[in-house]
């Protein structure tokens, strides 16, 4: 949904206005479009084969099973009639067209229902459209016997009292469908006086973006198709039929059943050791912690709330803080994060919270919560004009015996509780005076007009990152020219900026092991004769979203490793504010070595990118057994790592 709502929607902008460009390669925007379609088609075919051929039966198999009105018994109708005339029929808002009533408004991502009747008075065949109420379970329980549980979807219960709402009419056909609008944003930042109402009014203009996609079921008629493709102002390419039902994000709700066995082991988070409180049970001391050492947190196997939350809280208590800095990106209106922010601010601290309005689709929740922190007092800015503020940043100034003290926080995910439980990420606590200047010019320099100056421990994006990365690239490039140990392993979300990737190949040309562990979206092909034989792609899947971003070079031995935000994008590289924080202590060097050690291994269930550029799944050994979890694994290590400080 979200390619089309953005990705797909700037494309079209793109070519409408004049401003798309050709590929690399030559392929003109249109082509693009239409080779996006006939893949994207592709897709969802393949999508919807998936859900009835393997997981729909699948969870039958496990007794969870979804039927069709027309498979139920009397009994079972006759109780889903009251259900509906009691919870559904009131809510409902059937929407005729003719010539008194215009074409409805259909809301981006909504299930409707595209409804022909014939009035038997008249005998005119007339339009309607049912709008299927969002506020209601996407999919109604039938019974519940033991562990066995029967769903049926809410759109076929509906159109299974059509009678109830068109008395007097004949239904004669009724057929799902789904639009997806442009949900792309478009801010002249440079050209507007007030980023907060610009982009409140964009909001508004963004429900009624023009619609990019059209999906409708299989069997939908003609004459109704073509109705949705007039009122609509669609092209045929932008149909897409879908054997089976639409929109199955309702299915999420699936997980709240009581059926442990169905699920992943739960992991429990522990506390980072450093973190961890004395033998006295007594609360922790963030600060001396720090002091002590760097401090680095792999969430979510160790804890987010003992870590990053109680940070920020203990610097919102402390009397010796003066001031605290951050920067938001997508958090969540009730974090803690921000109550902290709130309670520093009236605490009588400096507060400046850097916060990001533009992060997509958080759009309207940041500017709530942005007025919150303003009200409280906290100085709260919007970064700088024309570049997304992305990074990852916290910085407490404390006063201690005379002088004053810096305490960082360099992550690479948001400060966000609740994506913390679920999206892998790495976090750097450090008391280093370097690291500590390098963070009060860039926040100096966020609440100013530009990043121009350079940094000691920080590769800072949009000037320096990239010019950064190549230069450690070139550098393992040479010393794998000249008969010296070399290698390059890298940890992104998404890797396809031609700069970097350009420099990989040169890189693998010249004999550097190039490792790349990606989550997403990858333009590298390795394994190609001549080119890219040194570079192995490997993407992980599992329970929790491998978010983390890592460079490791292997710098004659002298391990240089880099952990922040940015992925190897244009516009994270070019339109974005990025941090990346060198990595120092030699503990910690070796504990995202063993990482990709782990990763990498031909023993780890994975996915593998071949030179076609085709993923295969590498999950069993050559005796059909599990290979090693990725995730259980490290989960396991962290434990254990915690259970051998127990025993000292």
């Amino acid at each position: 949904d979200e390619f089309f709502m953005v990705r797909v929607a700037g494309l079209k902008r793109r070519i409408v206005t004049g401003l798309a460009v050709p590929t690399n390669i030559g392929t003109s925007p249109e082509d693009t479009l239409a080779d996006i379609s006939e893949e994207a088609h592709r897709l969802q075919l393949r999508h919807a084969d998936a859900w009835s051929r393997l997981v729909a039966p699948s969870l039958a198999e496990a007794g969870v099973e979804f039927v069709s009105f027309a498979s139920l018994g009397d009994d079972e109708r006759s109780r889903l009639s009251d259900y509906f005339h009691d919870q559904v029929f009131p809510v409902l808002m059937p929407l005729a067209v003719d010539p008194a009533h215009p074409f409805p408004y259909i809301s981006g991502l909504s299930l409707n229902l595209a409804i022909r009747i014939r009035n038997a008075r008249t005998g005119r065949q007339e339009f309607a459209r049912l709008k299927v109420p969002p506020m209601l379970p996407r999919f109604v329980e039938i019974s519940r016997e033991g562990e066995r549980v029967r769903y049926l979807a809410l759109e076929d219960l509906i159109a299974n009292h059509l009678g109830d709402l068109f008395p007097g009419m004949e239904v004669l056909d009724h057929h799902a469908f789904r639009l997806t609008r442009n949900e792309d944003m478009v801010i002249e930042e440079d050209e507007t006086e007030n980023l907060i109402q610009a982009l409140e009014a964009e909001l508004m203009r963004r429900r009624f973006g023009p619609p990019i996609r059209l999906e409708v079921t299989e069997d939908m008629d003609e004459l109704t198709l073509k109705l949705l493709i007039s009122e609509l102002d669609i092209t045929e390419q932008e149909v897409y039929r879908i054997p089976g039902p639409l929109d199955l994000r309702g299915l999420f709700g699936l997980s709240r059943l009581n059926r442990p066995e169905l699920k992943y082991k739960p992991h429990l988070p522990t506390t980072a050791i450093a973190f961890q409180p004395g033998d006295n049970n007594e609360r922790s001391d963030i600060f001396s912690a720090i002091r002590t050492g760097d401090v680095l947190v792999h969430h979510p196997y160790e804890s987010f709330a003992t870590s990053v939350q109680a940070f920020l809280d203990q610097a919102a208590k402390d009397p010796q803080v003066l001031a605290i800095k951050q920067t938001l990106y997508r958090t969540s209106g009730d974090s803690p994060i921000i109550q902290s922010l709130i309670d520093a601010a009236e605490a009588g601290k400096q507060v400046l919270a850097l916060v990001e309005v533009k992060a997509r689709f958080d759009e309207a929740a940041n500017i709530v919560w942005a007025r919150k922190l303003e009200k409280a007092g906290v100085h709260v800015v919007y970064g700088l004009v024309g570049l997304k503020t992305h990074c990852k940043l916290a910085l407490v100034i404390r006063e201690e015996e005379g002088t004053l003290r810096s305490y960082c926080h360099i992550g690479t995910g948001n400060y966000n509780p609740k994506t913390s439980r679920i999206y892998e990420d790495y976090g750097l606590f450090t008391a280093d005076e370097q690291v500590g200047r390098d963070l009060t010019r860039l926040f100096n320099e966020l609440s100013g007009y530009a990043i121009e100056k350079k940094f000691k421990r920080l590769l800072v994006a949009p000037l320096h990152l990239r010019k950064g990365l190549l230069r450690l690239i070139e550098a393992e490039r040479r010393n794998a020219a000249e008969g010296k140990p070399a290698r390059i392993r890298i940890k992104v979300n998404s890797m396809v900026d031609e700069q970097i990737i350009d420099a990989l190949y040169r890189a693998s040309q010249a004999g550097v092991p190039v490792e790349i562990w990606v989550r997403g979206i990858c333009s590298i092909k390795p394994g190609v004769p001549g080119l890219s034989e040194n570079i192995t792609v490997r993407s992980i899947l599992g329970r929790y979203l491998e978010h983390s971003r890592i460079f490791a070079f292997h710098n004659g031995g002298d391990e240089q490793i880099y952990i922040g935000s940015a992925d190897m994008m244009h516009r994270n590289l070019d339109r974005r504010v990025e941090a990346l924080v060198r990595v120092t202590d030699p503990t910690h060097l070796a504990q995202l070595m063993t990482l990709f050690d782990l990763a990498m291994s031909d023993a780890t269930s994975s996915w593998w990118l071949d030179a076609s550029g085709t993923w295969v799944r590498h999950h069993l050994d050559e005796h059909g057994n599990q290979l090693v979890d990725l995730q259980d694994q490290t989960m396991n290590d962290v434990q254990s790592r915690r259970r051998a400080r127990a025993t000292r």
